[in-house]
């Protein structure tokens, strides 16, 4: 028998039994068919392409035109694995903003889950999406749309008062009705004590070995990244003879706990 489509509810369950979520973001057919066969759970199409593929410094200028295109080439590619789809810079600061763009990535592009940045602040939209069925996907800690008010990309959750903001966001973004939560560049504590409070799973990068699963940009942890990769990334590739053996890789190390490791690690 095939086996059953991946959903949040399997993610869920998932985190209930202690298993381990793996998570890598994907852009196009070819790549979402590798890590399907792979094992990995969540394909995320992040507007983190605007910087891997089309070259910009930051996310800001990725539209939901490009969302829609690079979710609708995944989903082709897909079978039973969950996509997941970023709502690009502002279009999630309005609810009705919100609920045309999720319209355009789950229409137009297949994505089964939305995710946006931001925490009390966005609480409404993240009511009203849910409320008309679109599930939720929640981001916390560093928020790279963010990047040109927090001044550039920074571990967040540092001091006491920033950390208490960053778990009130959490549970207040369970309460409205998401469904996960990613937790980026925050101390491993805070991230395993988010993880261990919340009944939502939580998805750590850059946040410690004690989130519910972990993501990492593809062309990082292929050590395709021109410049220096971030502290919290690991080269699968190094060693390996192909692309998918550092995709099994990855998933292997993941679900054992072993990554991230100590030198991955902020804490």
């Amino acid at each position: 028998m095939p086996a059953a489509p991946i959903s949040v509810a399997t993610l869920a369950a998932m985190k209930a039994r202690g298993e381990r979520i793996t998570c890598l973001t994907c852009y196009d057919a070819s790549f979402a068919r590798l890590l399907e066969a792979a094992g990995v759970d969540v394909l995320l199409v992040g507007d983190s392409l605007g910087m891997v593929l089309q070259g910009h410094s930051t996310t800001v200028p990725v539209t939901i035109e490009h969302m829609a295109y690079h979710c609708a080439c995944v989903a082709r590619g897909r079978s039973r694995t969950l996509l997941i789809g970023d709502l690009p810079f502002l279009t999630s600061a309005t609810p009705e903003r919100a609920l045309q763009a999720a319209a355009r990535l789950m229409q137009e592009g297949g994505a089964q889950v939305v995710k946006l940045e931001g925490g009390a602040s966005v609480l409404a939209t993240v009511k009203c999406l849910t409320e008309q069925g679109v599930p939720v996907c929640g981001h916390l800690g560093l928020m790279p749309q963010s990047v040109n008010l927090i001044g550039g990309y920074r571990f967040q959750g540092r001091d006491p008062e920033s950390a208490q903001t960053i778990q009130r966001d959490a549970l207040a973004l369970q309460d409205a009705g998401a469904s996960l939560l990613v937790l980026e560049c925050v101390p491993a504590a805070l991230a395993t004590q988010i993880s261990q409070t919340l009944r939502i799973p939580v998805i750590g990068i850059g946040a410690g070995a004690g989130c519910d699963g972990q993501v990492l940009v593809l062309y990082d942890m292929l050590g395709l990244n021109p410049g220096r990769p971030p502290r919290f990334s690991r080269d699968f590739l190094a060693g390996r003879d192909s692309v998918p053996a550092a995709l099994a890789g990855y998933v292997a190390a993941v679900r054992d706990g072993s990554f991230p490791g100590p030198a991955e690690t902020t804490y």
